[in-house]
């Protein structure tokens, strides 16, 4: 029996799959996530995608594993996630009143009976524009704890970090972690096999 496992312990990516009603069970990878700083964001996503899901694809035979991976680039600048509250500050006044893009990689690998493996990554980015933030928002933003788990030091789908977008363009669910649309395109032309795991595909 084939089985899709999630390389990633994100809530948020969870939640996406399982609204598309795809079976899947989660293991978290637990490499490295440190990068190359010359790479352009693209290939940065798409780096520690891959290094998730081939990580787990090591132990996993006759699977299809899912890696990803975002990041928030400011100008030539990429926000990760924050390591203090005050790190989360710094980075709320960067993106306040500006542009910036969110990024998030992809990779699916799929393993054979023998555990041999193939992977195909890609990218989507979404422009993120954000409002004047005032002080008092961002720390009360902070305070609620919210930012720390997250690039950018924002979630898009939260209560509170909703309140600081102003537009986007491009997919909201690259936003949140993991682009849907793309990822059901690149599953039907990399392992179309696994597409009828999705409920109501023939």
């Amino acid at each position: 029996m084939k089985s899709i496992i999630l390389a990633s312990g994100s809530p948020r990516r969870k939640k996406l799959l399982e609204q598309i009603n795809m079976p899947f069970q989660v293991q978290v990878s637990t490499v490295s996530e440190e990068y190359d700083p010359d790479l352009p964001p693209a290939d940065i996503v798409q780096v520690l995608a891959r290094r998730k899901a081939e990580d787990i694809a090591q132990n996993s035979k006759d699977a299809l594993i899912i890696g990803a991976d975002t990041i928030v680039s400011l100008e030539t600048t990429v926000l990760e996630k924050p390591r203090t509250a005050g790190e989360a500050e710094k980075m709320l006044h960067k993106l306040s009143d500006q542009t910036h893009s969110v990024l998030t990689g992809v990779a699916l690998c799929k393993t054979d009976r023998s555990g041999q493996h193939q992977t195909h990554s890609f990218f989507e980015e979404t422009y993120v524009t954000f409002g004047k933030l005032s002080p008092d928002d961002i720390e009360h933003y902070v305070k609620s704890g919210s930012p720390m788990d997250k690039a950018g030091a924002y979630g898009i789908q939260d209560d509170y970090g909703a309140l600081f977008v102003k537009r986007i363009a491009g997919d909201y669910n690259t936003v949140v972690g993991f682009p849907l649309y793309a990822f059901y395109q690149e599953l039907k032309k990399f392992a179309p096999e696994y597409r009828s795991a999705i409920k109501g595909n023939p």
